[in-house]
């Protein structure tokens, strides 16, 4: 394990893992603190000194400025949740692509999340990770292009674990624990959320690009029922998610039609 001389004064708790064991190579360069204001902050100021390899992780049990998706922050309650940077070298993929890379990821937190859920668990759109009507993973993806391709991908993931009070206005959170009952020990769960994305990202390398977009429908919330959204002007309407376009834009049809919309233009009514 390697931690910072900046963060060891504020040590609570620190991981027993080294490396990830599981993996192929997500997890074999792997960087555990004490504390961090953002795994993914850290992952960029890292990227840009240094040339950290295919795979490599950042982690911590202690965010305390974790970020969303369009600027929101993300409440993690010290060494009850997993925090974590993934640094990916995508290069492989051009840059129309990025929003299967997205897909990939997301289901990979999917398939993590019901490897522990025994109800159902779904990718709210684009890559938040529902039970039921209630959120309990966010995932920031942050790409770097260089001409016509991915150069560079760090992945944040986010996911309450063992946290039960909820203190920010987030309307909907939920956890591992309060889904199941039961504590969860951070440090099996980390190597698994790690196993389950790499195998995500093995189809990508292997060009199942079309299996992976299956998947991601087969497992949106909300899709193809009615159910209420609203638009930015404040408008609730009625409407039915019938598919995803090419660069992720969100399909609705309702009784104006078939509209596309991006994550600044629609908001779910939970």
């Amino acid at each position: 394990m390697q931690t910072s001389s900046n963060n060891s004064a504020n040590l609570t708790k620190l991981t027993r893992l080294d490396t990830i064991k599981k993996t192929l190579f997500v997890g074999k360069e792997f960087y555990h603190f004490p504390e961090l204001a953002s795994t993914n902050d850290y992952a960029i100021k890292f990227s840009s000194k240094s040339k950290p390899s295919e795979g490599t992780v950042i982690s911590t049990y202690k965010q305390a400025q974790g970020m969303g998706q369009a600027g929101s922050k993300w409440e993690s309650e010290p060494d009850k949740n997993i925090s974590m940077s993934l640094i990916l070298h995508p290069k492989f993929m051009v840059a129309r692509d990025q929003f299967i890379l997205n897909q990939a990821i997301s289901l990979g937190v999917l398939d993590f999340v019901k490897n522990y859920i025994s109800s159902s668990a779904k990718i709210k759109w684009s890559n938040d990770i529902y039970i039921s009507d209630k959120k309990v993973a966010g995932i920031l993806i942050q790409n770097t292009l260089v001409s016509r391709n991915i150069q560079s991908c760090i992945i944040g993931v986010g996911i309450n674990i063992n946290q039960t009070i909820f203190k920010s206005d987030a309307p909907n959170p939920t956890s591992l624990k309060l889904e199941m009952g039961i504590d969860f020990d951070l440090d099996e769960l980390l190597e698994m959320l790690c196993w389950f994305i790499e195998k995500r990202y093995l189809q990508l390398m292997a060009n199942s690009f079309e299996k992976i977009k299956v998947e991601y429908l087969d497992n949106l919330y909300r899709y193809m029922e009615d159910a209420l959204y609203q638009i930015p002007d404040g408008q609730v309407f009625r409407g039915r998610i019938i598919g995803i376009e090419e660069f992720g834009k969100l399909i609705i049809e309702s009784k104006n039609g078939i509209q596309s919309f991006d994550t600044k233009q629609i908001k779910f009514i939970i």
